[in-house]
């Protein structure tokens, strides 16, 4: 193979039930969003660059969990978080409990480029963000009314709620009054009501072979209050080397154990997996009773994805002209 290639995702894990009006809105921006870094790529922006690009758009889109449009914590805030990662030398840059900053992503890559850190939480990430001049916006604005309801949803019954956009009916009662239905699905041990995450991240390898890969989300709706996912993790959900990038989504707790990235990179180096096959070993072999899915790119020009819920959206094009935008197996 060989040439420049790009996939992107959107989140694991969708609930059958979505409507299709959501799921061709989905489709829609995932495909814009191919679009953008596929000329991007054709005036041969540099793979760190082109993911960044991306994964800033899906931030300012609310459609899915990252930037405005972030699940909510228990106390109705949002606390963001993302990570990006340039394989050529293995620099990265991370932050976490972002909640005043517009593209999180880009403060991540500032970390990487502008400071002696890797990886900024919190009130120490809210004053590197100051410092940089980045656009500051009040928390209102990441919070929508659609997810200021799913809160409601997720406390009344007393949960960890996944999807923000869960669909109507599968709630057992009539708006206003909606309580989630039991499921038997678990999160580190602990029973949840429904499953569906829909962290952003976007893999690029460019025409010079090198790869990047970005990752960001608002995490989970209900969360507490600095709760850390796997999205801002280099080696659990975001890692890029000279052979491969990586970008998770799912439930992060079992990813966090699987360190799922970085696996799919270590299997390539060391059991000599193709891409493609690195994925299938990581998907079935480290989640244990996890759900997740990913996106990959090799310094080759392949694109990869896998996943062991219902679905997951993605999208992917190459050079040679292959494109394809999906969410279901």
């Amino acid at each position: 193979m060989g040439g420049w290639a790009i996939c992107v995702h959107g989140g694991a894990g969708v609930d059958p039930k979505l409507p299709l009006q959501r799921q061709e809105e989905a489709k829609q921006l995932l495909t814009r969003c191919l679009h953008l870094g596929v000329s991007a790529l054709r005036y041969s922006l540099p793979a760190i660059d082109v993911v960044e690009l991306v994964v800033r758009e899906l931030e300012t889109d609310p459609l899915f969990n990252s930037g405005r449009g972030s699940a909510l914590t228990e106390k109705g805030t949002v606390e963001m978080e993302a990570s990006i990662m340039d394989g050529t030398k293995r620099r990265c840059g991370a932050v976490s409990g972002v909640s005043t900053v517009k593209n999180p992503i880009s403060l991540a890559r500032l970390v990487m480029d502008k400071s002696p850190h890797s990886y900024l939480a919190f009130a120490g990430a809210e004053e590197f963000a100051r410092q940089q001049g980045v656009e500051l916006v009040d928390n209102s604005f990441f919070i929508t009314e659609e997810n200021v309801g799913m809160l409601k949803l997720a406390k009344d019954a007393n949960t960890i709620l996944f999807d923000y956009r869960v669909p109507a009916d599968t709630c057992s009662a009539g708006a206003g009054a909606m309580v989630m239905t039991d499921t038997t699905l678990q999160m580190n041990g602990l029973p949840i009501s429904v499953y569906t995450q829909e962290t952003v991240g976007c893999v690029v390898v460019d025409a010079q072979g090198r790869c990047a890969a970005a990752t960001s989300t608002g995490g989970l709706m209900n969360k507490m209050s600095g709760r850390i996912g796997d999205s801002p993790l280099i080696g659990s959900g975001t890692y890029a080397c000279e052979l491969c990038a990586i970008s998770c989504t799912g439930e992060g707790e079992a990813i966090i154990r699987a360190t799922m990235a970085r696996d799919v990179a270590a299997v390539m180096e060391y059991k000599g997996l193709p891409l493609q096959d690195a994925v299938n070993f990581v998907i079935k072999e480290r989640l244990d009773e996890g759900k997740a899915g990913l996106i990959a790119v090799s310094k080759d020009g392949e694109v990869a994805y896998g996943f062991n819920t219902t679905g997951m959206f993605r999208g992917c094009a190459t050079e040679d002209g292959f494109m394809e935008v999906g969410i279901w197996n």
